[in-house]
């Protein structure tokens, strides 16, 4: 191979890196609803007007806690965490700016690693469109997680979801 050549692959792969690397308003590369981080899954914060300060993901969007986990096992499998996907992680997860909870990592009945804050399994919620979202608070015991504690209480009065299609676990 010419040395010509070798240097314009090289200058290629440079690029591609830098542009997979860029933090400039672009999410990381998600893995099953985690992300693919040099440092570990990055959890940060964002305000909203009903629960305050509370955790996001890598991608920006809301993350959940569930009243039925433990600090060394998630309940949520299968159609489960077809709803509320759990937040992966490959290492250590990193606290983004505002996150002053203890963040961790337990081992899911299926091998995959999911990230913990304050003790408690995190997830996201298929119902949630936009990062700011917190459409699945309350929903099957599931609560926003807020920067103060594991999750706000779950609402006993919100409706469980109506379209077993839709949510059906």
């Amino acid at each position: 191979m010419s040395r010509n050549r070798v240097l314009v692959i090289l200058a290629a792969a440079c690029m591609i890196v830098a542009a997979c690397t860029s933090s400039a308003g672009a999410a990381p590369t998600s893995v099953a609803g985690g992300s693919a981080a040099p440092g570990g899954v990055v959890v940060g914060t964002s305000s909203t007007p009903n629960f305050g300060i509370v955790l996001s993901g890598p991608n920006g969007m809301t993350l959940y806690t569930h009243a039925g986990d433990s600090a060394t096992a998630s309940t949520c499998d299968g159609s489960c965490a077809t709803a509320w996907p759990p937040l992966a992680a490959t290492s250590q997860p990193v606290a983004g700016s505002g996150v002053t909870g203890s963040l961790g990592t337990l081992k899911r009945s299926d091998g995959s690693i999911q990230v913990t804050y304050a003790g408690m399994p995190l997830y996201y919620w298929q119902g949630d469109t936009k990062a700011g979202d917190v459409t699945g608070n309350g929903v099957e015991g599931f609560s926003v997680a807020t920067v103060a504690g594991g999750g706000s209480a779950p609402n006993p009065a919100a409706p469980a979801p109506s379209s077993p299609t839709k949510y059906g676990y």
